[in-house]
């Protein structure tokens, strides 16, 4: 008899139903919602398996599916999860760190690129008829190339920046991690730095690291004032590592040259919030990984993940090692 499992998010390709039909009794629901857990909550309790993404497991709903041995989600990030409470019940939780590693890494460059040359903000002026003749300096941006690239979070993705930066623009790479990277010294030449001297140095900061009760909030208003006036502050991690009250304030204040910004601290972002309004701003609606090619990719991993879990070898792109029931 086949496991029964809970689909929370719709696959973007029949093929992929076909193939976790293929290994399990299959519920869809429409997301994680507590009317969700009610309207199912048979199946919700007799689910040996969940796999989805952009829906909050914790104890609450743990409690509701006491024969669940496994989680996949659809993503890279798992901060939704309540990872204690997996540990504590020993319930693998699978994501996808490889299949979107390229793909963010190319938006991020895209974030250092429009926001520099503001891309964006002169096409606009294009489009009003505003360009009438030769332009001048007030059309002007900055160059990339040959600049310094600071990362914050050198994991895959922070090296596929990393090389990006090092041999596609000549810049040279600093970055901040928990521990040296010494294949980033050897292979970009970055160098390892505190914090503090990073926001010095850099004339890009560029944020690629998990949200965690350590990193919340990790760039406030002092660490913008460490920031030079002339640098630009990338954010492609998830939105509550950066304080974006505190971020606004510094833009209008021209504290630090300009943002561009993946994720933000609610999304989607509300349209009254200031950022929206700042001309230095680039704000993309959380596109990392958003390629039709990459999503697949995704859910094709995931799937994988939760095969692979829900037959007692959760080894290979599992948050929480050595757990299994």
């Amino acid at each position: 008899m086949k496991p029964n499992i809970i689909l929370y998010k719709a696959l973007p390709a029949d093929d992929l139903l076909a193939k976790l039909e293929k290994h399990f009794t299959v519920t869809r629901v429409e997301g994680l919602s507590p009317q969700t857990v009610r309207q199912y909550s048979d199946a919700f309790a007799q689910a040996e398996g969940l796999i989805g993404s952009a829906g909050t497991v914790d104890s609450l709903l743990l409690d509701k599916m006491p024969k669940l041995r496994a989680c996949s989600t659809l993503s890279a990030g798992y901060n939704t999860f309540d990872v204690d409470a997996l540990t504590r019940r020993g319930i693998p939780l699978m994501h996808t760190p490889d299949a979107l590693t390229e793909t963010v890494a190319d938006t991020l460059m895209l974030l250092a690129l429009t926001t520099a040359r503001r891309a964006l903000e002169v096409a606009e002026r294009v489009k009003k008829g505003e360009w009438t003749g030769s332009i001048g300096s007030d059309w002007f941006g900055i160059d990339v190339h040959h600049k310094t690239m600071g990362i914050i979070g050198m994991g895959r993705i922070g090296m596929a920046l990393a090389q990006r930066a090092h041999f596609g623009f000549s810049m040279p790479i600093l970055y901040n991690a928990r521990h040296p990277h010494p294949e980033a010294e050897a292979r970009y030449n970055a160098r390892y730095c505190k914090l503090d001297e990073l926001l010095a140095e850099a004339d890009f900061v560029c944020l690629i690291l998990p949200l965690t009760d350590q990193t919340r909030h990790m760039i406030g208003t002092p660490q913008l004032a460490q920031m030079k006036p002339t640098a630009i502050l990338i954010n492609g991690a998830r939105g509550p590592v950066l304080d974006e009250q505190a971020l606004i304030s510094a833009l209008k204040a021209g504290k630090i040259r300009a943002a561009g910004l993946d994720v933000f601290e609610h999304e989607p972002l509300p349209v009254d919030s200031p950022l929206l309004s700042l001309p230095n701003v680039v704000a993309l609606p959380h596109i990392g990984s958003a390629t039709a090619q990459t999503r697949y990719n995704m859910a094709a991993t995931g799937i994988e993940n939760l095969i692979n879990a829900l037959n007692g070898k959760p080894d290979k792109n599992c948050v929480i090692p050595h757990v299994n029931r």
